[in-house]
């Protein structure tokens, strides 16, 4: 009886409630979902999480490795935390700069401090920051790069690049693989074979030697925002076809549907069955197969940009900040140099993770 009753309770529940009920369930997909939400707000407040500008430039500390929050010193425990200034001198038999505590320093961190001067996306100018030691004392706790700037900053707002390019490139590729993708399915025929040999064409060239060749064509004179979109574009035009395709078997599942033969019946035209019944009707399965797409465009943007045919500066990226520790010898001098990876693997995992859950919530012969 209460298994009758629970079926009964399920079947009053909307589609899109039974999604959400189901991935509740899956806690790797919830995580990820957290996750998510937590890097998009990050990237979105990046001036204000991050401490220094991405520009400046403190020569006295390039190269300077990642400083340690303390709470203990000499003198006992500090309920605020702090952070030890910096030393540095010069190693006669290697020729590199070496850094040490300096113990006779301590900065306070303290929350909601004034730092740096930014514009917050052209709405007003301020210079208030989550956090820091103040203006005059900088703190470095992911280190610096080869021009001194604070690497903590630069990775946050090059976050904010990376995302972005991720959630449009999706877009724009699932906009030409679901109008591809249903009419494919839809029609079959001539059109099925014509779209289909195309989309074959696409991946008969191998990803990353076809996305640099575009990259390439991108005139060198252009500005940042036109780059910016330029790999956008690049992203979604390689990318499309295995949306296509998704959307093509799913269009081919549910073309011979009550609902669409209803409309039929009704007079409707294709345009109108197409649009407003079916590619609707995929909604679920949509998202689901665009969540699962965006880390491909991720780590195709931290590939271009990493071999330096993607986001130039003033522009920063996390595949543009990983470029500097591409040899062996930087690494080993200045391993810090490898967040920004860590910061992708973060993302990509996380944007899987959210995927997997949703796909699973999504099939209705899940076991969730």
């Amino acid at each position: 009886m209460e298994e009758e009753a629970s079926k009964a309770v399920a079947a009053s529940y909307s589609q899109w409630n039974l999604i959400w009920r189901r991935f509740k369930k899956h806690k790797a997909g919830v995580v990820g979902g957290y996750v998510v939400i937590l890097l998009y707000l990050a990237v979105f407040m990046g001036e204000f999480l991050a401490p220094h500008g991405i520009s400046n430039r403190y020569y006295k500390v390039v190269h300077c490795p990642p400083q340690r929050i303390h709470f203990f010193s000499d003198e006992g425990f500090h309920l605020r935390p702090f952070v030890y200034g910096i030393k540095g001198s010069l190693d006669r038999k290697t020729g590199i700069k070496q850094y040490t505590e300096d113990s006779t320093q301590k900065y306070p961190i303290y929350l909601l401090v004034r730092g740096d001067e930014y514009e917050f996306y052209g709405l007003f100018e301020t210079d208030l920051h989550l956090f820091g030691t103040g203006k005059e004392n900088p703190m470095f706790l992911f280190g610096t790069d080869r021009f001194g700037r604070d690497m903590l900053s630069r990775i946050i707002i090059g976050g904010r690049i990376s995302l972005t390019i991720g959630l449009l490139a999706v877009t724009l590729s699932l906009t030409l693989g679901s109008i591809f993708g249903v009419i494919s399915g839809f029609y079959g025929g001539t059109i099925d074979n014509v779209i289909q040999r195309m989309i074959e064409l696409i991946f008969a060239f191998p990803s990353i030697p076809i996305l640099m060749a575009l990259s390439a064509v991108l005139p060198p004179e252009w500005p940042s925002h036109l780059v910016f979109m330029g790999i956008v574009t690049v992203l979604a035009l390689v990318g499309w076809g295995g949306l296509a395709r998704e959307i093509r078997g799913k269009t081919l599942s549910i073309r011979e549907s009550d609902f669409v033969m209803a409309a039929r019946v009704c007079g409707a035209k294709d345009g109108r069955i197409l649009f407003r019944h079916l590619l609707p009707s995929m909604f679920s399965h949509i998202i689901v197969i665009a969540t699962l797409a965006i880390p491909g465009f991720i780590l195709g943007e931290s590939t271009l940009s990493f071999l330096g045919l993607g986001i130039k500066p003033p522009m920063t990226s996390w595949g543009l900040l990983l470029s500097d520790a591409m040899n062996i010898h930087s690494l080993s001098l200045y391993p810090w140099l490898l967040i920004p990876g860590f910061c992708i693997i973060i993302a990509v995992l996380a944007f899987n993770f959210l995927g997997d859950g949703l796909r699973d919530a999504a099939d209705p012969y899940s076991s969730r």
